[in-house]
């Protein structure tokens, strides 16, 4: 099996086509540089001996060309260098979003969000080190390196010799003087970051209780000791990394004197001349600054590899057997996959228009339907208390008919929540579960959620307007379609008080209170016009007064065309429903 390490490293090296052109340009940039101070060397030893002017020009014009290919060559690497990178990040990053989705949202319950954000931003960044700090300055670098010490060996080969045991002594010293530094640090940088977003992540989530329980100081200790942690690791490499630089630079001024003892009895013996010495006095100093590249490639080979790992680790490489496969086209799983989409967006809004020939409300029905939660370092990661015996949902028969209304209670921990998220397939389950008889598990999961929507406890809502968090269910909806489900929830004066559709909900409705979320999730879960609604505990977050009034509203809302799983601890006013199941029992 691959390394996953390696993999998401290779990824990172751009294929040849966007990779060639920076490293030539690498390579022209190097060569300028020093062929610049070879002409100048060169102009300013000839000078001295006061020839014709005309003897200078070639040194003259060589100098002013050196120079402005530089500078000309050294920003088109960058930009081609950084165009190439940029793209393989784009493909890392949708690669990495690839590989969360068949775990979404169930498999990933348990994951630090905080800490989940930063390798998918800050570690998928620090790739573009691969070809921007490694293989590219190192690839150019050889070759710059290769031909400089060709040119001194042209010139006086013991020259060439002695400043290439230099350059294999001083970068290998380098090298090793910054790993013995910095190794530690490197590697531990990125898991440093990753630590103190989530811990900066969560303490922001969850503010509000801390400051309730007097925890807020510890809370935002532990986050300097994280900041203080993360600053030493940076000071550590920072420094290692001074240090290779000005050892480097040392390193430069061997490489001449080395050349200078080498080529001083070339001259006193006429083999050269005084111009020809002083290139080979100072070229030595261009061709350590081209080397001083590899230490740096070295040092960030590490850090980017602990990125990589992070990138790697970041979503299970097998999902669990907890959470349904969604299957495609191409990739055959043994369901049949009637969906057959074709847009981003029509997982969530390709149900058909109320009232349309096509849709139909299924019959659901439940033999012995159990439910366990994906175990994360051997505990289950149910939202809502799995039992001892291993189940976050014991064998559940249930019957739900077309147009139906069905209150599910149960005390806390008895599955309630798992409950509904079997139903729209977010877990797979053991016994059957069938939709107009066919058993769920032989379609492929998003035709199941065209079908059964749910409506959370705690429903995200987008740090947008309100138009853009209904739209997200229909994107084809007009604005009075939106103001009509909004009427239909009792929002419309409320939306009208806040400026309309155009009102911000903050966010994670943030800006709004919780019975107005959850009429929100119930506006786009009736624009997405699913036959079957799931609402999983509605008024968990309203006012016992209010809870009542609340739940009213949104069964009145949800209208006969379609069936409703009502889940609540608290049970439903008298006539809201037509009967009701207790977890663990069998139906009434």
């Amino acid at each position: 099996m691959p390394d996953p390490t390696r993999s998401v490293l290779r990824r990172a090296i751009p294929p040849i086509r966007r990779l060639l052109p920076s490293v030539l340009l690498g390579v022209l940039a190097g060569l300028s540089s020093v062929a610049l101070l070879a002409a100048s060397a060169w102009l300013i030893a000839r000078a001295a001996e006061q020839p014709p002017v005309l003897f200078l020009q070639l040194g003259v014009v060589g100098v002013r060309a050196f120079a402005l290919g530089r500078a000309v060559f050294r920003y088109l690497e960058r930009l081609a260098g950084h165009d190439a990178a940029f793209r393989q990040l784009a493909e890392i990053r949708v690669g990495v979003f690839e590989r969360m989705l068949p775990h979404a949202p169930d498999g990933l319950v348990s994951a630090r969000r905080g800490d989940l954000l930063a390798r998918f931003v800050g570690d998928v960044d620090e790739l573009q080190n691969v070809s921007l700090r490694i293989v590219q300055p190192v690839a150019s670098a050889v070759v710059v390196l290769v031909a400089a010490l060709a040119g001194l060996a042209w010139l006086a080969p013991p020259t060439a010799l002695a400043v290439g045991l230099v350059l294999v002594v001083g970068v290998g010293a380098a090298t090793f003087a910054q790993s013995i530094l910095a190794a530690r640090a490197d590697e531990r940088l990125a898991p440093l970051r990753g630590d103190l977003q989530a811990a900066i992540v969560e303490h922001v989530h969850a503010l509000d209780v801390l400051v309730a329980f007097d925890e807020a100081e510890a809370g935002r200790a532990r986050i300097r000791r994280l900041g203080a942690r993360l600053e030493r690791a940076t000071r550590a490499r920072a420094s290692a990394v001074g240090l290779a630089a000005a050892a480097m630079g040392a390193v430069g001024a061997f490489a001449a004197a080395a050349s200078l003892g080498a080529a001083q009895p070339l001259l006193e013996g006429g083999r050269i001349d005084g111009p020809t010495f002083a290139v080979l006095c100072l070229v030595p100093l261009a061709i350590a600054e081209v080397a001083a590249a590899i230490p740096v490639a070295v040092g960030s080979l590490r850090v980017v590899r602990a990125s990589a790992r992070r990138v790697a680790e970041a979503v299970p490489a097998r999902v669990p057997d907890e959470i349904p496969v969604v299957s495609t086209p191409t990739s055959p799983t043994g369901r049949a996959d009637l969906s057959q989409e074709s847009s981003p967006g029509a997982g969530r809004s390709t149900a058909q228009t109320a009232g349309s020939p096509e849709r139909r409300v299924p019959s659901v029905r439940l033999r012995a339907a159990s439910a366990r939660w994906p175990a994360i370092g051997g505990d289950e990661t149910a939202p809502d208390g799995a039992e001892q015996s291993g189940h976050a949902l014991a064998p559940l028969d249930l019957d739900l008919a077309p147009g139906e209304r069905v209150l599910v209670s149960g005390p806390s921990g008895s599955g309630k929540t798992t409950l509904a998220h079997v139903l729209v397939r977010f877990l797979e389950y053991g016994g059957s579960y069938r939709l107009d008889g066919v058993e769920a598990r032989d379609l492929d999961p998003r035709e199941v959620r065209r079908m059964v929507g749910l409506v959370e406890q705690r429903p995200w809502l987008f740090d947008e307007d309100l138009r853009q968090n209904l739209v997200f269910a229909r994107d084809t909806a007009t604005d009075a379609e939106l103001l009509d489900v909004l009427e239909r929830v009792g929002l419309s004066e409320w939306a009208a008080e806040r400026g309309g559709l155009d009102a911000r909900v903050g966010e994670r409705g943030d800006l709004v209170s919780g019975g107005q979320a959850q009429r929100i999730a119930l506006a786009r879960a009736m624009l997405a016009d699913f036959p079957v609604l799931v609402l999983d505990e509605p008024t968990a977050s309203v006012d016992p007064e209010l809870a009542d009034a609340l739940l009213r509203d949104l069964l009145a809302a949800a209208d006969g065309e379609r069936s409703v799983v009502l889940i609540s601890h608290t049970g439903a006013p008298d006539g809201l429903v037509d009967r009701e199941v207790t977890v663990g029992s069998r139906p009434s």
